[in-house]
C-alpha cells in the first residue's frame, strides 16, 4: 500500500507566515507565507516521498462544537490581514503542485482530516499527519503517525515522527485516552476549560487507574489528591461536555484515494505572478530535471 501525507492547512500556513521574514511582491502584496508553504511541501515530499498529499482547510464553522460550547475557540485572534491575503494564492499553489485541497463549510478541518486518515489506514495505507495539533494524537496507530514541525526554539531538530509510543511518552496515556485526557486538563488553544487545578500528571494518573472520564467521575469520592473530589463530582457535566468537544468526528465523508499529478505550467505561472524567483527557479529545475530530486 501507499504512504499519504495529510496536511493541517492552516496549522502549516500560520507556521510559514511567522517563520519567514516579511516578503512582498513589487506592488506590496505579501508573499512570505507562500514562500514558506512551497518550500515546506517540497521538503516534506523529498523527505517522505508520499504517493500523494491531501491538504485540509477550515472554511469556518464547527457548528456542532459551538452548539455545545459557544465560547469554543472564541479567544483566538483574527487571522493577520497579510496572511488572509495569501490564503487563496496558497490554495491555488497547492492545487498546481498536484495536491488535493479539502474543505467543507460548517465542518472543522480537523474532523475531515481525521476521518480521511482513519479511512486510509483501514485500507492498509500509511498516513503521516503534518500538524502540531495535539488533538490528532487520539488517532495515532500502527498506520497513522504525526509529523511534528521543527520547534521554533530549536529548528535544527527538523520534522519529527510521533508514533504510539511517542504519544504515550509525551502525554502519559496512549492514543485511545487522549480525548479523555484533554477533557480533564482542558485545551487552552480551543478555549476548553478543564477541571480547575488538574494538570497532565494528575489526569494521566487517573486515566491509568480508571481508563476513561466516566470511570473517573464514578470514582470521584476516592480520587487523589482529595481536593479534586468535589471539583470532579460537581463538574461532571462540564467534563462530559469537554469529551464531546475533544473527540474527533471520524464519520465524515472522505475523498477517493487517488494520486494526482503536478501541473508544472500552472505552477510556474503562479510563481512568476507572485514574483517568487527562488521558488520559480527551483520549480523549473524540479519539473524540467526531476532526476535531481527524485
Amino acid at each position: 500500500m501507499s504512504k499519504w501525507l495529510l496536511v493541517d492547512g492552516f496549522n502549516l500556513a500560520y507556521r510559514c507566515f511567522f517563520a519567514v521574514p516579511e516578503l512582498t511582491r513589487a506592488d506590496g502584496f505579501p508573499t512570505n507565507a507562500l514562500h514558506g508553504w512551497v518550500k515546506s511541501l517540497w521538503r516534506l515530499a523529498d523527505q517522505e516521498k508520499p504517493a500523494a498529499t491531501l491538504v485540509f482547510f477550515d472554511l469556518g464553522g464547527a457548528q456542532d462544537r459551538l452548539a455545545l460550547h459557544p465560547e469554543y475557540k472564541a479567544q483566538r485572534a483574527e487571522m493577520p490581514e497579510a496572511l488572509q491575503k495569501q490564503i487563496e494564492p496558497l490554495k491555488a499553489l497547492t492545487r498546481a503542485m498536484g495536491h488535493v485541497g479539502i474543505e467543507q463549510e460548517g465542518v472543522e478541518s480537523d474532523d475531515l482530516l481525521a476521518s480521511q486518515a482513519v479511512a486510509l489506514a483501514r485500507q492498509g495505507h500509511d498516513v503521516l499527519i503534518v500538524s502540531a495539533d495535539k488533538d490528532f494524537a487520539q488517532i495515532v496507530s500502527e498506520h497513522i503517525k504525526i509529523l511534528l514541525p521543527p520547534p521554533s526554539a530549536n529548528p535544527k531538530l527538523g520534522w519529527r515522527v510521533l508514533d504510539v509510543a511517542g504519544v504515550t511518552e509525551k502525554f502519559g496515556v496512549p492514543p485511545s485516552q487522549i480525548a479523555d485526557y484533554l477533557a480533564l486538563v482542558g485545551d487552552a488553544s480551543d478555549n476548553i476549560p478543564g477541571v480547575t487545578g488538574v494538570g497532565p500528571k494528575t489526569a494521566s494518573k487517573w486515566l491509568q487507574e480508571f481508563r476513561n472520564v466516566e470511570e473517573v467521575i464514578a470514582h470521584a469520592a476516592s480520587l487523589k489528591p482529595e481536593r479534586f473530589q468535589e471539583a470532579v463530582r460537581n463538574g461532571a457535566g462540564n467534563i462530559r461536555r469537554n469529551l464531546k468537544l475533544t473527540t474527533l468526528n471520524l464519520d465524515l465523508p472522505t475523498v477517493k484515494a487517488e494520486i494526482t499529478e503536478v501541473r508544472p505550467q500552472q505552477l510556474l505561472a503562479l510563481l512568476e505572478e507572485m514574483e517568487m524567483k527562488s521558488s520559480l527557479a527551483e520549480a523549473r529545475a524540479r519539473y524540467e530535471q526531476p532526476e535531481l530530486f527524485f
